[in-house]
């Protein structure tokens, strides 16, 4: 899913490398906001002094450090700031950023990291910030900000937006306390601009929020609110949005047009502009040069997971189906005893693992010929002339190009319109660039969800197969190309059972094209094709999950996980049997809802789970084969056959319940539990519904979907 997708999500499947990967946890929400209040934010590592203001336009630099041409830029700075957790926030700053200078704006696309946040209940960090170079701009001393924020999980701010929330909420409520506080925004304008998906409850909460809040503080809105859906066309419902909501109310507000510029000499081949350089260096003895070392506060927050992550030995991959069965899930796991004692890893039982993907060789292959690369060539990535200011390290080098499009490069994901758009200045073939813009266009829709989307065709398809004469510089395809991202999957083992290693359940993602070709998950079908050898290592971190059992362990559990979503579930029984049988503690029963399509052919993990019940651990087990009979059968189908034992052990013995599995599943697992508090607990709809934000408030119903 895209940034409002799933957002970031957890998969113990594959997030088809899509736009949007689902951040499975839940669905990812990203705003755009208007407004010159940089608000506040995450400043993790004091990235930068309050007087720094980061951007990636060529000419972007501080107001203070070097006048601004307000013949050029007569409306000042635009502010575009964003939180994401995939990528497509920042996508979208990228597409006002170039087309803010039409409308007389000096853009500076910011990451929301890097904005100076001060101590709590301080608004002058912030506000000295979005103050910079207002003086002479149309508009006075209004500021003018576009936020794109990522919100994922329960309605959640994505990690590197997460304190700017924080601190806006507790500017609000220290309102009364603090009454200077009441207008401090006073001088800003804004906008929201919402991406999130209709599947999940809390559809973009992260907008709504902004577009509630910042008129607390005294800001003006300027445009309506817009809402994006990426379970239908969030890249469309942005671009409508842009164009007929905020650049109208953006030039009817301020609009005075920037002087003409001379049209240049007359060449239309000319490569657009590109932040990056590459620099081509020899090998050292044969050998590519280590990395160079870079300071934090010079790496891309967005990709810093490139520079910290490790590598780490697998030792198992085993097939968990019947061999019957046409799909497959594996169970993996990897050796983390070297990383321990040097503290680099740490998990906590259900912890979510981060993978970082490997492209197919045969991939990179195909893009470097297209492309005229030499894939042992090595280079270091630099900024180009006039980006030095703003320039971050998205990736480590010097590498070779084969590195970069293995590791750095998404060659499968299908691209956006916008993406289309950019290749389309690369394009040598006049029809090939005129296909490629007609995708692009609002006009084309059709033809590019039949072309692109329907076939799911990736940038490697695009280059070699359908655009053959795209050419570019490696700096501008590195430019161009989205990031490889991590998936996420949720861990399969306890830290307590297993210190010396980390357990992954992985569905291989395998889809057949409309050609008939076969499309593969980039990273389920590059774990599944390791052979576990001394030498066979994947690239990985840790994040915390949701997932914890209850300090009290004497309190009863209900886990309901069909599919993969079995994995923390697996976690959590090994835990309870860790706590029961070498701690001698008292635990409380465990119930268990597991569900697939055949007991011969996809109950994974069957001969461990009789085991925790003949030892007691698993004091009860609920199997839904929903192919096995003529009427489908589902894990909510058996939750609501059991609802009131279901009832009185939340209610009267203090249960907590996980789910973990798809989407749709949480929905009617909600559904089924405010269906049992209802008609056991004798509740209203509205006590109902109360009822089940109390639990989730406690931490006593958790979900991670995808």
């Amino acid at each position: 899913m895209a940034d409002g997708n799933g957002s970031t999500s957890i998969h113990n499947g594959d997030d088809a490398a899509s736009s949007m990967t689902p951040f499975i946890v839940a669905s990812g929400v990203a705003t755009v906001v208007l407004g010159a209040a940089s608000l506040f934010v995450l400043n993790k590592v004091n990235r930068k002094r309050e007087d720094d203001v980061v951007g990636e336009e060529d000419e972007c630099e501080a107001s203070e450090k070097k006048p601004l041409d307000h013949t050029q830029y007569p409306n000042g700075y635009l502010n575009i700031f964003f939180g994401s957790q995939t990528g497509t926030a920042q996508e979208f700053g990228k597409e006002l950023q170039s087309e803010a200078a039409e409308y007389g704006f000096m853009p500076r696309l910011i990451d929301l990291e890097d904005v100076p946040m001060g101590d709590e209940g301080e608004t002058e960090s912030f506000v000295k910030f979005l103050s910079a170079g207002l003086e002479d701009a149309v508009g006075g001393e209004r500021a003018k900000s576009v936020f794109l924020v990522a919100t994922y999980g329960e309605g959640e701010a994505t990690d590197n937006a997460r304190m700017f929330v924080e601190h806006l909420k507790g500017l609000y409520s220290s309102r009364d306390e603090n009454s200077s506080v009441n207008s401090f925004l006073e001088f800003l304008d804004f906008s929201v601009f919402g991406l999130g998906n209709t599947e999940y409850e809390h559809f973009n909460a992260m907008g709504k929020l902004f577009n509630n809040l910042l008129p607390k503080f005294g800001a003006h809105r300027v445009a309506e609110l817009g809402l994006g859906n990426d379970e239908d066309d969030i890249e469309g419902d942005f671009q409508s949005w842009k164009d007929e909501k905020f650049w109208p109310a953006i030039k009817k507000q301020y609009f005075a047009p920037p002087a003409k510029t001379p049209s240049g000499n007359g060449h239309t081949n000319a490569l657009p502009k590109c932040k990056y350089d590459v620099e081509y260096i020899e090998k050292v003895n044969g050998k590519i040069s280590r990395p160079d070392i870079v300071d934090q506060e010079d790496i891309n927050s967005f990709t810093r997971h490139y520079f910290t992550s490790i590598d780490c030995p697998v030792k198992v991959v085993r097939e968990l189906r019947n061999e019957s069965d046409e799909g497959s899930t594996v169970h993996i796991e990897i050796d983390i005893s070297d990383d321990i004692g040097k503290r680099v890893f740490n998990y906590m039982t259900a912890d979510n693992l981060a993978v970082l993907p490997v492209n197919k060789d045969s991939d990179v292959r195909k893009v470097a010929g297209a492309l005229g690369y030499n894939l042992d060539d090595v280079f270091r990535l630099k900024p180009s002339p006039k980006n030095e200011k703003q320039f971050k390290h998205i990736f480590p080098t010097p590498c070779s190009i084969r590195e970069c499009l293995e590791r750095y490069c998404d060659l499968t994901m299908v691209p956006r319109r916008s993406e289309l758009k950019s290749l389309a200045q690369y394009a040598q073939d006049p029809m090939d660039k005129k296909a490629l813009l007609r995708m692009a266009s609002k006009e084309g829709k059709k033809e590019y969800n039949e072309k692109i989307v329907d076939a799911h065709l990736g940038l490697v398809d695009i280059l070699t197969s359908y655009c053959k004469s795209i050419r570019m510089p490696l700096e501008h395809f590195i430019d161009i190309c989205p990031r490889l991202l991590p998936r996420y999957y949720t861990i399969s083992s306890s830290s307590s059972v297993h210190p010396n290693s980390v357990h992954i359940t992985v569905a291989v993602l395998e889809k057949s094209r409309l050609d008939g070709s076969a499309y593969r998950g980039v990273c389920s079908s590059h774990l599944a094709s390791i052979v576990p050898s001394g030498k066979s290592t994947c690239r990985v971190f840790c994040r915390d999950s949701t997932f914890r059992l209850p300090e009290d362990s004497s309190n009863p559990i209900i886990m309901i996980g069909p599919g993969t979503g079995i994995a923390p579930m697996r976690a959590l029984l090994q835990e309870r049997s860790y706590q029961r049988n070498t701690l001698k503690k008292k635990v409380g029963d465990s119930i268990l809802y597991f569900g697939c399509k055949n007991r011969n052919q996809d109950y994974i993990y069957a001969d461990e789970l009789e085991s925790f019940i003949k030892e007691g651990t698993l004091s009860s087990l609920y199997l839904a084969f929903s192919r096995e009979k003529k009427d489908k059968v589902y894990v909510q189908h058996l939750l609501k056959e059991n609802a009131e034992n279901t009832w009185k052990l939340i209610n009267d013995e203090n249960a907590s319940v996980y789910v973990c599995g798809g989407t749709k599943m949480g929905q009617d697992v909600v559904q089924t539990l405010k269906g049992i508090f209802r008609d056991i607990g004798k509740k209203s709809e509205d006590e109902a519904h109360s009822y089940l934000k109390k639990l989730e408030e406690q931490k006593r119903l958790v979900q991670e979907l995808w």
